[in-house]
């Protein structure tokens, strides 16, 4: 634990999440020590199995360990909503001043309304929170808007996040809208929540410690998107030209549903692949006349003045420069008339 802790410094973390539960054997003087000897600033939770974790013992036993990390200096302790109120009243005297309190509720089956998002916000904060975490299960990536308009709008630190391949732009993206923080992963299959993604993906594709208010949100439509490589290029593209912009991947089950939720001018463009490529053109407000041609859309512009959408297709102008260098240095007519041929082919 220390080791990975150390990991985690020298790769840019700004504090670690130390889950006593996930311990094979907890030992409060272990744990002690974990927080004595910290590099940096931590998070403790030790989450029981009815909220996502693995504890399966008595809350008093939880409560102890948890106040003890609050009197041994931990900046951050996370309790449970269910439980909070009587976590506090366990606390003998006054909180301990240097540790803020992180109220959770997770949910691993949806994302409730906005209404309903607003009024778990509202029952956290009474409750004495410093800090107010929210996480939920994206069903479509559709459901990450009402968790971003929540956090806009919330008064008090949040942490709002939303788990699964669904709602991994809420991870991404919680800086541009407010969150707290956001939580990575050292390393693939150590995730403590789906969709979590690793810290290098965070901080050197994403760059989220540059990610703003004022950041212009771009990214690649379609499904599945696991293996693409456009975040890795787009995004190191972006740094290179000192552009305040990001390129995500949107897993996107519905179209028509995706652009009409995301139609607000924090975001710029998309790059759209299979299999929305033909839906795209009924998608858009204009269309560019090859890509009515070709018949498929595969990148869609935001008009800056009217927020309408303007779909191209470019995929053809790859496709001849693939063909023209495969035949580069032959020679003859049935050479350039196969080469006439493909291009018709494209278009028609």
């Amino acid at each position: 634990m220390k080791s990975e802790m150390r990991g985690a410094s020298a790769r840019g973390a700004d504090l670690v999440q130390i889950r006593l539960d996930r311990l094979a054997v907890f030992d409060p003087r272990r744990s002690g020590r974990l927080i004595a000897d910290r590099p940096l600033p931590v998070i403790v939770t030790y989450r029981p199995k009815w909220e996502g974790g693995q504890y399966e013992g008595d809350d008093r036993k939880r409560f102890e360990a948890l106040h003890l990390a609050m009197e041994l200096g931990a900046e951050y302790v996370d309790i449970e909503l269910k439980v909070a109120q009587e976590f506090l009243d366990f606390i003998p005297g006054k909180r301990p001043e240097n540790t803020m309190l992180i109220v959770s509720s997770h949910n691993y089956q949806f994302t409730p309304s906005t209404e309903e998002l607003g009024s778990l916000v509202a029952r956290i904060q009474a409750v004495g929170a410093d800090i107010v975490k929210i996480a939920t299960t994206a069903v479509d990536i559709c459901d990450v808007a009402r968790m971003f308009q929540v956090l806009v709008h919330c008064q008090v630190p949040m942490i709002g996040l939303v788990m699964g391949e669904r709602g991994v732009i809420s991870r991404l993206l919680c800086p541009k809208f407010g969150g707290y923080l956001t939580f990575g992963t050292l390393g693939e299959g150590k995730e403590s929540a789906p969709g979590q993604p690793t810290m290098t993906e965070l901080l050197d594709v994403y760059r989220i410690k540059h990610i703003g208010p004022d950041t212009k949100v771009f990214g690649l439509i379609g499904k599945p998107l696991r293996q693409s490589k456009s975040p890795i290029l787009h995004n190191a593209v972006f740094k290179a030209l000192g552009l305040d912009a990001v390129y995500v991947p949107f897993l996107t089950d519905d179209l028509d549903k995706f652009l009409n939720t995301y139609s607000s001018p924090d975001f710029s463009g998309f790059s759209n692949t299979m299999p929305h490529k033909e839906t795209a053109i009924t998608c858009c407000h204009e269309v560019d006349p090859i890509a009515k041609s070709i018949r498929a859309v595969n990148t869609i512009i935001k008009k800056p003045a009217d927020g309408k959408l303007v779909g191209y297709n470019t995929d053809y102008t790859g496709a001849i420069s693939a063909i023209e260098d495969g035949i580069r240095g032959l020679e003859g007519k049935s050479t350039k008339l196969f080469l006439l041929w493909m291009v018709e082919s494209l278009l028609s």
